[in-house]
């Protein structure tokens, strides 16, 4: 995937990338994946920006984009691209000078919960 947004944006100085911790999203797994130089020119050219570590599967990006969709947007049809970037730089606007946060309501426990797990259901591996 790495490779491909590269080659698809050649221009771009940098390209900020937004993903998750899993421990396979580095450096060394695209270095490993391809080779040290070209992983390393491949790689140099991304922004990563990391989710949180203990939030990750919940995809922040994708949350904001549905607030954004249903409080910003709505049912309207927004007729240019001109129109659409002005009123969306006024909700970011808004929304940053609110200081507003994403209110997580699936904790650890609602998440035991809906996929069943029981707990000392599982044992931890010794290594």
């Amino acid at each position: 995937m790495a490779l491909d947004l590269a080659t698809r944006y050649p221009e771009a100085d940098t390209i900020h990338l937004v993903m998750d911790n899993l421990n396979i999203h580095c450096r060394k797994s695209l270095t490993n994946l391809l080779d040290k130089e070209v992983g390393g020119e491949v790689w140099n050219r991304f922004t990563v920006h990391y989710t949180p570590t203990h939030g990750s599967w919940l995809n922040q990006a994708e949350i904001e984009i549905g607030i954004l969709s249903r409080q910003c947007l709505g049912t309207r049809r927004i007729p240019d691209l001109k129109i659409l970037r002005r009123e969306v730089l006024a909700w970011n606007r808004r929304m940053n000078r609110a200081r507003t946060k994403i209110n997580w309501r699936f904790n650890r426990k609602a998440a035991r919960h809906k996929f069943g797990y029981k707990w000392k259901s599982f044992k931890r591996s010794k290594t």
